[in-house]
């Protein structure tokens, strides 16, 4: 006991180190925190949080971890300023918005700082680089991190296809797409609390039914096939809080040809398939994905994701990047991490300190794996 209580002294004591000031307050319905060290010096980062469950508690910038999760941009010297966004769920165009008038709060009530840089993660990494396309002036630079860096459309339409082919191919194990945008049904988010045993039933449902066309499904979507019950509880989330902000199904796969299955022609006749209900404009056209950025971007991701594969956190933002003519704004690096910004301090401090040099020599930061 003794031991427990002196570790977690030891804890809020480096805690303690590292912020010396805290201001809180809300913002257009926005609760935010900031973040100062000690002897700050007019540094600043602007950091983005990722998806959130409809009702999830606590709010991020509310997490007594958040301090910790802050440490290597408080250790350098820089404040750290984050919007808890006005709703949770997809709130990507919400969180460029809210992190903005937060950032001009801040410059109205502490000046303007001398470095500016955003930060992000997951969803998080989204509202970092649709911030740099969009609100770039204002930054010196920016670390997305394990980012939604696809179109949003693309990366959700990417879990509407998994539940669309799974429940072709593994009938009432997962909840129905026509349940899951059945408007008429009261939306209620799954109980995070919940996910273990959720998943744990999924798995055993999977493997009872066919063990290996569930190891040949996982693969279809990057994915090991302990991860797939997880992804699937945590896509079903995800597409019922679309449904409610888009106030109907923004997905139609009735001309969509799938691939990359053990048997197409099977999967292709068991397939769910959904005419669109609602325009998917109306929750993913804001801040769309551009590639149009025009200061230092280091993105960082995983060798290996369950929810945001390499692909979608990576190569199909590169590809805007080129199409842009940008390609001297960006630089990707890769982690050895197992998992969603499966991330360690030092593997961040060490991106950020990279986009720091960048941006002061002005000698870009190489690609490559970051230990």
């Amino acid at each position: 006991m003794k031991q427990i209580v002196f570790l977690y002294l030891l804890a809020h004591s480096v805690l303690a180190q590292n912020v010396a000031k805290t201001d809180s307050g809300a913002l257009n319905g926005a609760r935010y925190k900031i973040l100062f060290p000690p002897n700050w010096k007019g540094k600043l980062v602007m950091y983005a949080h990722g998806y959130e469950f409809m009702g999830a508690k606590p709010l991020q910038s509310q997490n007594p971890d958040f301090a910790k999760r802050m440490a290597p941009f408080l250790e350098r010297g820089f404040a750290v300023a984050a919007s808890d966004y006005a709703y949770q769920g997809f709130a990507l165009p919400q969180g460029v918005d809210d992190t903005e008038a937060l950032r001009k709060h801040f410059v109205t009530k502490y000046g303007k700082p001398d470095t500016t840089f955003m930060v992000g993660h997951s969803m998080g990494g989204g509202v970092t680089l649709a911030t740099l396309e969009n609100f770039g002036g204002n930054y010196n630079g920016g670390l997305p991190l394990c980012p939604l860096s696809s179109r949003p459309y693309l990366q959700c339409r990417k879990e509407f296809d998994m539940y669309a082919t799974f429940n072709g191919l593994f009938p009432g194990i997962a909840t129905s797409l026509a349940d899951i945008f059945d408007l008429k049904k009261p939306y209620q988010a799954q109980d995070s609390r919940k996910m273990v045993l959720r998943a744990g039933e999924i798995r055993k449902a999977i493997l009872a039914q066919d063990s290996v066309l569930a190891v040949a499904f996982a693969r279809r979507f990057d994915l090991k096939l302990d991860d797939l019950p997880f992804s699937l509880f945590f896509n079903e989330n995800v597409l019922r809080d679309l449904a409610q902000k888009a106030n109907g199904n923004p997905f139609d796969n009735t001309n969509t040809l799938y691939s990359g299955f053990p048997d197409n022609m099977l999967l292709n006749h068991k397939a769910e398939r959904l005419t669109a209900t609602a325009d998917p404009n109306t929750i993913f056209s804001k801040y769309d994905r551009t590639g149009n950025i025009n200061k230092p971007t280091v993105a960082m991701h995983t060798i290996y994701d369950q929810l945001i594969p390499p692909t979608y956190g990576i190569v199909n933002f590169e590809n805007m990047v080129h199409q842009q003519g940008k390609d001297r704004f960006f630089t990707a690096k890769y982690t050895n991490g197992q998992g969603h910004c499966a991330f360690t301090p030092q593997q961040t401090a060490k991106a950020f300190d990279e986009l720091r040099l960048w941006v002061k020599t002005g000698v870009k930061a190489k690609a490559g794996f970051i230990n």
